[in-house]
């Protein structure tokens, strides 16, 4: 069997960054997916480790971002001790997208770009992170 989610979207607040008992840093956010005329869906994202860190450090409210991960379907009791059933994605990739502003004074991280965004690197005779021209992005 194979599972994989991948979704497009912007977050609709700040992520939130917590530590398991084991000190394992955890995020979650909220992605807010365009479905066209029937409006969004609001899908909870679980972020693992040092991607966790760093969607907490460059990914703010109104952030575009793209999430690849499994969907995860858990069961909890709530404050009456009902039963209740949470969907979510457990990211196993989260790529910082850009904002689309045109304004090369206002860059679209605060203080630094991402890791490996926007850098070239040469590893023998390729090229990665090649750069990037934003107006040949269709969204």
């Amino acid at each position: 069997m194979y599972q994989k989610w991948i979704g497009i979207g912007r977050l609709t607040k700040d992520p939130e960054l917590r530590e398991t008992p084991d000190r394992v840093p955890v995020a979650r956010f909220t992605l807010a997916v365009d479905r066209g005329k029937d409006g969004a869906d609001f899908i909870d994202v679980i972020v693992w480790r040092e991607q966790a860190e760093n969607c907490v450090k460059y990914l703010k409210k109104g952030a575009p971002a793209a999430v690849e991960g499994r969907l995860q379907i858990r069961t909890y009791e709530d404050s009456q001790g009902v039963r209740r059933k949470a969907a979510e994605i457990v990211a196993s990739r989260v790529v910082f997208l850009p904002n689309g502003r045109k304004s090369i004074e206002e860059p679209p991280w605060p203080d630094e770009a991402p890791p490996a965004f926007g850098k070239k690197e040469s590893k023998g005779d390729f090229d990665f992170a090649e750069e990037v021209n934003f107006d040949d992005i269709p969204f």
